[in-house]
């Protein structure tokens, strides 16, 4: 019985400190319980882009995190050669479901 309680105890903790209010994506604001935000970084002249693409990487908890939300991903999944606009998006769900973006245009 001991040793169940103690299990049950640490995973509890390692649960408690993973959901601490820790914000397992970077965004320019923090909601708490739900982050959803778009940003820009970079933009030059935006008239001759039309073509955008988009490249994403996910995390759970913030222990496990995968995905490619590079600029090159981003360029090669919209057929871009030129880029004028580089936004980023970040979505994050109670610290437990995070989502962070980059979407480039360009021609």
């Amino acid at each position: 019985m001991k040793h169940a309680s103690r299990l049950s105890l640490a995973f509890i903790a390692l649960v408690g400190i993973g959901l601490s209010g820790c914000q397992i994506v970077a965004s320019p604001m923090l909601g708490t319980i739900y982050t959803e935000a778009k940003y820009g970084t970079v933009a030059t002249d935006a008239s001759a882009a039309n073509k955008e693409g988009k490249a994403c990487g996910q995390s759970i908890l913030g222990w496990i995190a995968t995905g490619d939300a590079s600029i090159a991903a981003a360029k090669a999944a919209g057929g871009i050669t030129t880029v004028a606009v580089v936004d980023h998006s970040a979505k994050n769900i109670l610290g437990i479901l995070g989502e962070w973006c980059t979407i480039v245009r360009g021609s």
